[in-house]
């Protein structure tokens, strides 16, 4: 199991801010942050998950399953290194195409059918993620949501889903989330 010691996150987070520091000092709207944000995010998350599969895979395939605006920032950070292993992105349509990704993010335009979707992904060993609202009392495992002052990302965990697909995530990443049991 691979272990992220404190140093290991302080870094990351350090290394996530200026990052962030970086977009914010370029002149784009505010959903452009918040995008990039979510996508910064969405791709240093394996850092923090173990699961046997994402854990010992060279490199990780994140599927977006529908359409969410964050396109353009996926692609941006498509084929970056995380954790030394390649994240490549393939974007879906339909979520029986998503047997071979090792996670899943549902894009805002699958809110109307995510009753259906949930117990389909849930099928599979895959960490899903979405920024629907509600999305993890739903059921799913992730979710990212805006913070209601509009500055930053706030993380939810539905440790229930986690633990029926086997996966845990760090100690270091479930002290920063808000945790929910659906």
């Amino acid at each position: 199991m691979r272990r992220t010691c404190p140093r290991t996150l302080a870094g990351l987070l350090a290394g996530l801010l200026c990052g962030l520091a970086a977009v914010q000092a370029q002149p784009v709207p505010q959903a452009a942050s918040e995008q990039a944000l979510k996508a910064v995010l969405l791709f240093k998350l394996p850092l923090f998950i173990y699961e046997p599969p994402l854990e010992r895979a060279e490199s990780l395939l994140l599927c977006q399953l529908g359409r969410s605006g964050l396109e353009d920032a996926l692609a941006q950070l498509q084929r970056s290194i995380a954790d030394g292993r390649t994240i490549s992105v393939r974007y879906l349509d339909d979520a029986a195409l998503a047997a071979s990704c090792d996670m899943v993010f549902v894009g805002s335009s699958e809110r109307p059918r995510l009753d259906a979707l949930l117990p389909l992904l849930a099928t599979r060993p895959q960490v899903t993620v979405s920024d629907i609202e509600g999305f993890a009392r739903a059921g799913g495992m992730v979710e990212l949501v805006v913070r209601t002052e509009g500055k930053g990302i706030d993380i939810v965990i539905n440790r229930r889903a986690a633990r029926e697909r086997g996966v845990t995530f760090s100690a270091q990443l479930l002290r920063l989330a808000r945790t929910v049991e659906d």
